[in-house]
């Protein structure tokens, strides 16, 4: 009586749906598990490289140079008379050039990597006299005497060695710090007084280390920035891309051309807080992780993966008579969660498709044994790899793809529909067959 019972438990086709439903939600739980491991995994990555940027020098955003000219500015208080302050007016050069070479490197904490960078900088230009007359300022009240000459750099650590201007036929020695009012829009930097009552054309050199991104803040009445570098794979961004740029195996060369007229702000203003960093522009060195991104792409797919392949089995018992266990089809299934998870940790060792085809060969191959043993049958075991080969291979190209994934996986998605419903055009003689007895059980 009791096998009678469990006979046909096994032959019911309401509960062998309602199991494969059941254990489709409770493979979801592994696959919510690796796909939260994943981006553990990349935050990691992503201190590690914090880290060693605070070792070396982080992001570099160089914004200058600028004349700062403080003055006395005189008002009118009603009843308290005058009243007076000390305010600062801001003059951007006419000209700004930039020249500069990348030597960029790899450092390594554990298995992680960064790219960090030392920057050769040739920085040159000219300056009109300061002109106060538009702003009404009396010449006494001009403080030319405290009139300073600024240039922003964001890790003042990455300094490298001593900058010395050259303003004329006169060479000033930079010191660090800028003064409490100019600090509002350049937090840090450096600064040297100067004689600013007449045009003056300035050049200096500046020895910087950096990493992971460099960028430049176009105060020129004219910007040109060229820069050159060994590094292969430079990601252009910020505000403006560059004009002329080559990149090879050997390295890049790429050069920037913005006027005034392209920004926010003019070429001088008095007290304000202007957002000079929002044009910035220039280049990061980031090492690629895509591999954690290709691995969260990837699991996105996992929950599909886990369907279609419970799918396959169905149709298996349905078309072939053969019957498995919901436990069975639990090992099974993490069996594929446990893919993605072999593919994170080879892919942080190596290229990330040689990483998916050991995984993706491995887990085939664990099913495929699995499956040889469960049923007693190569041609299953032969099947079971070609789909679970084809399902892989169709989500490795949805990875790759990028603007036409969606188009892609929707038209593979209503094949795959297409032919799950040719397979299971008489489910019920199927079914009905499923149910009958075999002769062995007779």
């Amino acid at each position: 009586m009791l096998e009678e019972l469990n006979s046909r438990f096994r032959r019911s086709i309401g509960i062998k749906l309602l199991s494969m439903t059941l254990v489709a939600f409770i493979l979801s739980v592994p696959l919510v598990i690796v796909s939260n491991f994943i981006g553990e995994r990349s935050d990691t990555h992503d201190e590690a490289a914090e880290d060693i940027s605070q070792s070396w020098s982080d992001r570099q955003t160089l914004a200058g140079p600028f004349i700062i000219v403080p003055f006395v500015d005189t008002r009118s208080s009603g009843e308290l008379g005058e009243r007076s302050e000390v305010r600062h007016a801001w003059f951007l050069p006419d000209q700004l050039e930039i020249d500069g070479e990348i030597t960029p490197e790899i450092r390594y904490r554990s298995i992680y990597e960064v790219a960090v960078y030392s920057a050769s900088l040739e920085i040159a230009g000219a300056f009109s006299a300061p002109d106060f007359t538009e702003w009404n300022v009396e010449t006494d009240n001009i403080l030319w005497d405290e009139a300073r000459l600024i240039f922003g750099v964001t890790d003042m650590r990455g300094i490298r060695e001593a900058v010395t201007l050259s303003w004329g036929d006169e060479a000033f020695g930079f010191s660090s710090g800028i003064s409490e009012s100019p600090a509002k829009v350049i937090p840090t930097g450096i600064s040297v007084p100067i004689e600013a009552e007449q045009a003056g054309d300035f050049s200096f050199a500046l020895e910087l280390n950096g990493s992971r991104a460099l960028q430049f803040v176009p105060v020129g009445g004219e910007t040109t920035v060229e820069l050159t570098s060994p590094w292969p794979d430079p990601s252009f961004d910020g505000a403006f891309l560059p004009d002329e740029r080559s990149v090879s195996e050997e390295g890049f060369e790429a050069s920037w051309h913005v006027l005034d007229l392209n920004r926010p702000y003019g070429q001088k203003w008095r007290d304000s807080t202007v957002d000079l960093y929002g044009s910035a522009f220039g280049l990061s060195l980031a090492v690629p992780v895509d591999h954690y991104l290709k691995a969260r792409r990837s699991t996105r797919y996992a929950f599909l993966v886990v369907v279609l392949t419970l799918l396959t089995f169905f149709l298996i018992e349905l078309r072939c008579r053969k019957h498995a266990h919901p436990f069975q089809y639990i090992l099974i299934g993490l069996a594929l969660c446990l893919f993605y998870l072999l593919l994170l940790s080879l892919s942080e060792h190596m290229l990330f498709d040689w990483a998916y085809l050991i995984a993706g060969i491995s887990t085939v191959g664990l099913t495929a044994l699995y499956v040889r043993a469960l049923f007693k049958d190569r041609w299953l075991s032969g099947l079971t790899a070609i789909v679970l080969t084809g399902l892989y291979g169709f989500v490795f190209v949805l990875i790759q793809l990028e603007d036409y994934a969606l188009l892609v996986g929707t038209i593979g998605l209503i094949l795959l529909l297409a032919l799950t419903m040719f397979l299971t055009r008489n489910f019920s003689e199927l079914a009905a067959a499923l149910t009958s007895p075999r002769p062995e059980d007779a």
